[in-house]
C-alpha cells in the first residue's frame, strides 16, 4: 500500500483565483461577435409608393373637410369665403396636425398606409434596428416645428403670393423696393422648387424623406405594423371608373341617336301599336301637339310640325315617317286644299 501510494503523480495544483478573469476576455470577444451576428442592423426598405399614396391621400381628406365646411357658408354672400381660402385650408391641416401628429397618431393617409413617423435621430443612435419598426416616435419640439413649417409656412407663403400680385409688385420700378420684393420672392420660390426636386430625387434613390421638412426634423415614415398590409381596396374605386366611362360614353352616344327611328324599330314589337294607329291623326306624331306650321311628308302625307320634320329629315336623310314607317322623301306647306283633295282620295 505504501509503495502504490508513493509512486502516484502528484495531484495539480489549484487555479489561480483570477483564472476565470482571464477566461472572460479571453472569450468575451467572441461572444460580442456571436451576439452582433444575431443583432446586426438589417436594413428595411419602406414602400415609396405607400408613401406617395399617404401624401395623396391627405390632400383627398383635406378637400373632402373643405367641400363640406364650404357647404355650411353656402347660404352666405357668393364670393366672401373665397378671401379667406387660405385661412381655411390653414385651419384645416392645423386640425389634422392637432389630432394625429400631436398625439403621435399618423394622420388618416399614413395610417391607411400602415405607417408611422419615427424620430431618426434617436434610431441612429441606438444602432440596433431589426426590422425597421423600432424606434420612439417623435419629440415634442419635432411636432411643434412640423405644425410651423407645413401649417404656418404654407399659410404665409399663399398670403405673400397674393398680397404681391394684389399689390402689382411686379409691375413696379426697375429700382424700387417692391420690385426688388417680387424678385427675391420668385427666387426663393425657384430655390424651393429646385431643392424640392433634388429631395425628391434623393427619395426615389434612399426612400427615406419625402419632403424637405421631413429631412430637416428627421422625421422618418417607417411601418407601424409588421403583420398589416395596405388597408386600401380599389375595387370600389374600379366599379366607379367603370360607370364614369360607361355614363360618358352613353352622354357620347345619346345626341348621335335617331329617337324616331328607334321607335319605328321597336314598334312592331310594341303592345300598344294598335293605340297609336287609332290616335289623333291631327297631331303631330313627332311633338304629339297641334302643329303649329303644319306640313305634310311626302308621299305619305301625314302631318306634321315644320320645325320637327325639318329637323328629323335634316338629321337623318333616310327619316322614315313616325306613323307608317314609309320613307320620307319631301315636304309640302299643309293647306285646306292639299288636306281634302288628301281625304278625297
Amino acid at each position: 500500500m505504501s509503495s502504490s501510494s508513493s509512486n502516484s503523480p502528484p495531484p495539480p495544483p489549484p487555479p489561480p483565483e483570477d483564472a476565470w478573469v482571464g477566461t472572460y476576455r479571453r472569450l468575451q470577444p467572441r461572444w460580442q461577435s456571436a451576439n452582433a451576428y444575431h443583432e446586426a442592423l438589417i436594413p428595411i426598405s419602406i414602400s415609396r409608393v405607400n408613401q406617395f399614396d399617404a401624401a395623396r391621400l391627405d390632400v383627398e381628406m383635406s378637400a373632402m373637410l373643405k367641400e363640406q365646411l364650404v357647404k355650411i357658408f353656402s347660404l352666405m354672400k357668393p364670393g366672401m369665403l373665397f378671401q379667406y381660402e387660405p385661412e381655411l385650408d390653414a385651419f384645416l391641416e392645423f386640425l389634422i396636425w392637432r389630432f394625429s401628429i400631436w398625439v403621435d397618431k399618423p394622420t388618416p393617409g399614413i395610417a391607411l398606409m400602415n405607417l408611422r413617423y419615427r424620430d431618426e435621430r434617436a434610431s441612429e443612435a441606438r444602432g440596433k434596428l431589426r426590422t425597421g419598426l423600432e424606434g420612439p416616435g417623435l419629440t415634442v419640439a419635432q411636432k411643434i416645428w412640423y405644425c410651423i413649417a407645413s401649417v404656418g409656412g404654407q399659410y404665409i407663403w399663399a398670403r405673400l403670393q397674393s398680397f404681391s400680385a394684389f399689390r402689382r409688385w411686379g409691375d413696379s420700378d426697375q429700382r424700387s423696393l417692391l420690385r426688388w420684393a417680387w424678385v427675391l420672392v420668385q427666387r426663393v420660390e425657384g430655390l424651393y422648387k429646385a431643392a424640392s426636386f433634388g429631395n425628391l430625387l434623393i427619395f426615389l434613390y434612399t426612400g427615406r424623406y419625402r419632403t424637405l421638412i421631413e429631412r430637416a426634423l428627421k422625421a422618418r415614415l417607417v411601418y407601424g405594423s409588421p403583420n398589416m398590409n395596405r388597408a386600401v381596396s380599389f375595387e370600389y374605386m374600379n366599379r366607379q371608373l367603370v360607370w364614369n366611362e360607361f355614363s360618358e360614353m352613353l352622354l357620347l352616344l345619346l345626341p348621335l341617336l335617331n329617337s324616331s327611328t328607334l321607335k319605328n324599330l321597336f314598334r312592331p314589337f310594341s303592345k300598344d301599336k294598335d293605340a297609336d294607329s287609332a290616335g289623333d291623326d291631327s297631331a303631330c306624331p313627332i311633338c304629339q301637339n297641334s302643329p303649329s306650321i303644319p306640313f305634310l311628308a311626302l308621299p305619305c302625307q301625314h302631318r306634321y310640325c315644320y320645325y320637327c320634320l325639318r329637323t328629323r329629315c335634316a338629321a337623318a336623310p333616310s327619316f322614315r315617317c313616325s306613323r307608317c314607317s314609309e320613307p320620307v322623301v319631301a315636304m309640302q306647306r299643309y293647306s285646306e286644299s292639299v288636306g281634302s283633295t288628301s281625304s278625297g282620295k
